[in-house]
């Protein structure tokens, strides 16, 4: 008798009806993956460790981060520091150390089928390493050996975590070998963390905070004057002092240099008539001048706050260059910070008779180590990247057309006086504003060494109208200004601001980027009347 077809038959062969499985990632695959994540951690592990004891940028990461720095288009700077501010460094590591994860992970994937492959891979990452680190401005006659050690560590764990990862696929599962493989992984990656942890103790030792700590700042010959009736006049202005953990900070350096004050020194020397060097025992029995000056970085975008105002002590550079002896010919001083960072500063602008100095304090205090421990160099009136030399170790009296510095070597004008500039900080940007009551305008504009002394505001591209200055305390620092707007209609407004300088000039509105010598506008802000 013929059997009828069972009509379930096809719906319960085996796989039908039920969605396929996804492929399974092979288990030596995942631990080649992991063998890369661990050899990688030694490797910069070992590096911190090492480099704690040599010098700090000879960290393995570090040296590379700053050879980016360094190689990196200007463009692609500008917008890093309009996207990410006073955290672009963090950012910059951040990204660093997710590519080497991802390199780690690809270098070990790649072992356990090809390891001569992965160990090349390995010497390539590696010499990279050792070339950014031995080739720092500020590198030591031992800045290559932490890379170098650190990458022969990582080779080495490297080797022996694919052999047992092979061995293991080979053998099978067995419970001695996969015993002495997590024992081997476990070793590795505890000795990762350990040396990673040692060097951030010892770097940690490294701290300045407690010489600073320790720093007594002798009463100024020349005081400061006492600030002025009327600051801070409108809730939401910008303050006029600047707190030091406020204070914008731009600079090259990934790590900031912790500078031990007992060995160092600031040394005066080229186109001079005798060279001079002065320690900071010596600054501080020096007289002492103390003024307030507002600093400018040439990266502020218009209506930007890469500005901040602060009372600096710190010795004339005028008493310290006179005691060298300028010879004739020389235009030009080519500063150098500890970590190789080059300033070229205008030699005139430097000597004509403003507060130019070589600064040790900073509203009371000794500097922060952000801001230039123990001494930098500070010339009003002109853009940081043309003055401002934090942890200044020497001055070359020289001229522009023998030597140019970091930022002129990567087209940014080699003078740069600082350009009149106002700013809006209230209304702040799309804010709402209730109607029936007058509506605050206040801001601040800056033209070092000229002054300010008139702002005007405009509505909606109406007629311009001065605003009320706040009284400050010289040409040299910032003003704030005030502006009461009656009569506001609901609705959408903006409003716009010009400062005219002390010598009678207009802000100018021609819209300029950053680079080469600043940048130009006027600051506008959009906001809503409810």
């Amino acid at each position: 008798m013929r059997r009828r077809p069972d009509p379930t038959a096809r719906a319960r062969r085996p796989g039908r009806g039920r969605p396929p499985r996804r492929p399974e990632v092979p288990p030596t695959a995942l631990r080649g993956l992991l063998a890369g994540l661990l050899s990688g951690g030694l490797t910069l592990g070992v590096g911190t460790l090492l480099a704690s004891f040599v010098t700090r940028s000879a960290d393995p990461v570090l040296g590379v981060g700053q050879e980016f720095i360094a190689r990196t288009p200007e463009w692609l700077k500008e917008w890093a520091i309009r996207q990410f501010g006073q955290s672009d460094k963090a950012v910059l590591l951040g990204s660093l150390y997710a590519t080497l994860v991802v390199l780690f992970a690809v270098v070990g994937l790649v072992a356990v089928r090809w390891l001569r492959a992965a160990l090349v891979l390995v010497a390539v990452l590696g010499a990279a390493a050792i070339g950014a680190t031995a080739h720092r401005p500020d590198a030591t006659a031992l800045s290559w050996v932490p890379s170098t050690v650190g990458t022969l560590a990582g080779a080495a764990a490297l080797v022996l975590l694919v052999r047992a990862v092979r061995r293991g696929a080979a053998g099978g599962r067995g419970t001695r070998s996969l015993s002495r493989r997590s024992v081997l992984f476990g070793a590795v990656a505890g000795t990762a963390a350990v040396t990673a942890g040692a060097g951030t103790v010892v770097n940690r030792s490294h701290s300045v905070a407690a010489t600073r700590a320790g720093i007594r700042l002798p009463a100024p010959a020349s005081p400061a004057a006492a600030l002025p009736a009327g600051v801070d006049p409108t809730e939401g202005i910008t303050p006029y002092v600047t707190s030091a953990k406020d204070f914008y900070r731009v600079d090259t350096a990934l790590s900031v240099p912790q500078v031990d004050v007992s060995t160092w020194s600031l040394r005066i020397h080229g186109m001079v008539e005798r060279e001079v060097t002065v320690t900071f025992e010596d600054l501080l029995g020096e007289d002492l001048h103390e003024r307030w000056m507002t600093m400018t970085c040439v990266s502020n975008e218009v209506g930007g706050n890469l500005a901040g105002n602060a009372r600096w002590l710190g010795v004339p550079l005028t008493t310290l260059l006179d005691r060298a002896g300028i010879a004739d010919g020389a235009d030009m001083l080519f500063s150098t910070s500890v970590d190789g960072f080059t300033v070229s500063t205008p030699l005139a602008e430097a000597t004509d008779g403003r507060d130019s100095m070589i600064a040790i304090g900073m509203d009371g205090e000794p500097l922060t180590d952000v801001h230039g421990f123990p001494a930098r160099m500070i010339v009003p009136g002109l853009y940081g990247f043309v003055s401002a030399c934090k942890w200044i170790t020497d001055v070359e009296v020289t001229r522009f057309d023998a030597k140019t510095a970091y930022w002129t070597d990567r087209g940014w004008a080699p003078q740069a006086p600082i350009k009149t500039a106002t700013r809006i900080d209230v209304p702040a940007s799309f804010a709402k504003v209730a109607s029936g009551r007058t509506v605050p305008v206040a801001g601040v504009a800056w033209a070092q060494t000229r002054g300010i002394s008139r702002v005007e505001v405009s509505v909606d591209d109406g007629e311009w109208v001065e605003a009320t200055l706040v009284p400050t305390v010289n040409p040299s620092t910032w003003v704030q200004w005030t502006y009461a707007w009656d009569g506001a209609e609901p609705g959408n407004h903006t409003v716009r601001a010009r400062a005219t300088d002390g010598t009678g000039q207009l802000q100018t509105q021609d819209v300029v980027k950053p680079i080469p010598d600043g940048s130009s506008g006027w600051p506008s802000k959009f906001f809503t009347v409810t």
